[in-house]
């Protein structure tokens, strides 16, 4: 991927050279030069935003089919470019080739196939009349009532480095279908795939100022796509810490927010688990993004009675995942975003070992590569550090890498249940158990925004979002169109 051009910026339907010049986005697999990002000015992120609220007005009235139209025409585009621009992907990110063509370009394809088609979903809805009788507020009546959802207006788009598909998609292709104009600010990391995403939708002939992507490695340029007057929603996923701060500056203004943050996702394995697979849905932390995702099942809670066979199993998980360059066949674990990440990743295994957890497996980097590469990339070896209690900081802590910790419990669905809830987090949460009624009970009484029973997949029309610090709002299906409006009432007399 070395050599590909320095990338411009894309604002009010134009390709602009930034005023910043650019960096260099590394392939964390190599720390080879994957390309140059544009490096925009405060002033640059500016008019990103007033592009967008002169293009709302228009865009906001034009007919659901019309975006329809122009959301599949961006997902034929995709397709099209699917091989270069998963390869691009990859070597951003430095996720597997299955994970970069399936988890990321694919999802970013379905997700703007299925929006094409949110597009089209009723926004009115009619409300059961009301008789008044004749008083202070005027003569008897029948009060009629219609909620119509309306765009929100700008929506700014912050995204996360771990998917530069489907995080960027599932808030672009919604955002767009209800109406609204677009700010995308994307991860420094790698944010060449979203100007890419900018391309397919430019050919598809979405209007000059509909949406617009600023990037930059300076904070200013996230606080100016922030804070900007003509914002008027900030759509955010990353880290808790983060989210805090966005979300005092948009109560200043009271900016809509929906925020997706992080997670420490709890998976409670009870002692008639199928322990296969539970040890199958646990081991995707090691293996999915490198833990580079804040669904994963983390912090297993398991009963002591199949504790130590629990971690046999996972242990013996672990001694087949291959850890390597992400573009050879059969690498199952690839690296983390940057050798910084890599540096927070391992400092937490080394904490977890302070505390008094034991490295059952991992916890040396691995050395990846041949010959000049030998030892290049930002690798880390999947960890499970076990014998933990609740109050270790890596138990509590989002590690967001390939680390997982094993907490035993000896009581009932209450001590599970408690050590469980006992987090500032609340995304997604898992229940393993061989009794579906213990399992659904159990889940009800998760302080988490999704629960799985005996599984860590999801149902893509399913709300998603967190309980706690783990965010504000849900998305996902039609949630996200919800998500990206404003409910409007309208009553007459009939």
């Amino acid at each position: 991927m070395s050599g590909e051009r320095a990338q411009r910026l894309y604002i009010g339907g134009e390709w602009t050279e930034p005023a910043g010049g650019h960096y260099e986005v590394v392939n964390p697999a190599d720390e080879s030069v994957v390309g140059l990002a544009p490096e925009a000015s405060r002033a640059q992120v500016e008019e990103a935003a007033r592009a967008a609220a002169e293009a709302f007005g228009p865009w906001s009235r034009t007919r659901p089919e019309e975006r329809a139209a122009i959301l599949d025409r961006a997902a034929d585009v995709i397709q099209r470019e699917f091989e270069p621009w998963a390869e691009l992907a990859r070597a951003e990110t430095g996720a597997p080739t299955g994970i970069a063509r399936g988890m990321q370009v694919g999802v970013g394809v379905s997700r703007f196939r299925r929006y094409a088609k949110g597009a089209l979903e009723p926004v009115e809805r009619g409300l059961p009349p009301q008789v008044t009788e004749a008083g202070p507020m005027g003569a008897a009546s029948v009060l009629g009532a219609l909620e119509v959802r309306q765009p929100v207006g700008v929506v700014t788009c912050i995204t996360s480095y771990n998917n530069p598909w489907a995080n960027p998609a599932g808030k672009v292709a919604p955002a767009l279908a209800m109406g609204n104009t677009v700010v995308v600010k994307p991860a420094p990391q790698d944010p060449l795939s979203v100007f890419r995403m900018a391309e397919a939708l430019a050919e598809a002939g979405i209007p000059p100022g509909v949406v617009n992507v600023v990037s930059g490695q300076a904070v200013e340029v996230g606080e100016a796509a922030v804070d900007s007057p003509h914002v008027d929603m900030v759509s955010f996923t990353g880290s808790t810490g983060v989210g805090q701060r966005i979300a005092e500056v948009c109560g200043r203004s009271m900016k809509r927010q929906l925020m997706e943050l992080g997670g420490k996702g709890a998976a409670v394995v009870f002692e008639d688990a199928d322990l296969d697979a539970a040890v199958m849905g646990i081991g995707t932390t090691f293996s999915f993004y490198s833990g580079q995702i804040c669904t994963a099942p983390t912090r297993v809670i398991v009963h002591r009675s199949v504790y130590a066979e629990l971690v046999e199993k996972l242990t013996g998980y672990l001694a087949f995942m291959k850890v390597g360059d992400p573009a050879v066949r059969g690498t199952v674990v690839g690296p983390v975003i940057s050798a910084a990440h890599r540096d927070r990743v391992e400092s937490y295994v080394e904490l977890g070992r302070k505390e008094g957890a034991r490295i059952a497996f991992g916890g040396a980097r691995p050395v990846v590569g041949e010959g000049e590469r030998r030892g290049r990339g930002f690798y880390v070896a999947p960890t499970l550090l076990v014998d933990c209690t609740s109050d270790m900081r890596v138990v509590r802590e989002e590690v967001f890498g390939p680390v997982v910790v094993v907490v035993p419990f000896d009581g009932g669905e209450d001590e599970a249940v408690a050590l469980a809830n006992d987090s500032d987090y609340g995304l997604i949460s898992y229940v393993w158990s061989g009794d579906a009624a213990r399992a659904f009970r159990v889940a009800r009484r998760l302080r988490a925004g999704g629960v799985g029973v005996n599984t860590i997949g999801r149902n893509m029309e399913a709300p998603f979002g967190g309980f706690k610090r783990s965010g504000v709002g849900r998305d996902v299906g039609s949630y996200a169109l919800h998500a990206y409006s404003e409910v409007q009432s309208i009553v007459w007399a009939g």
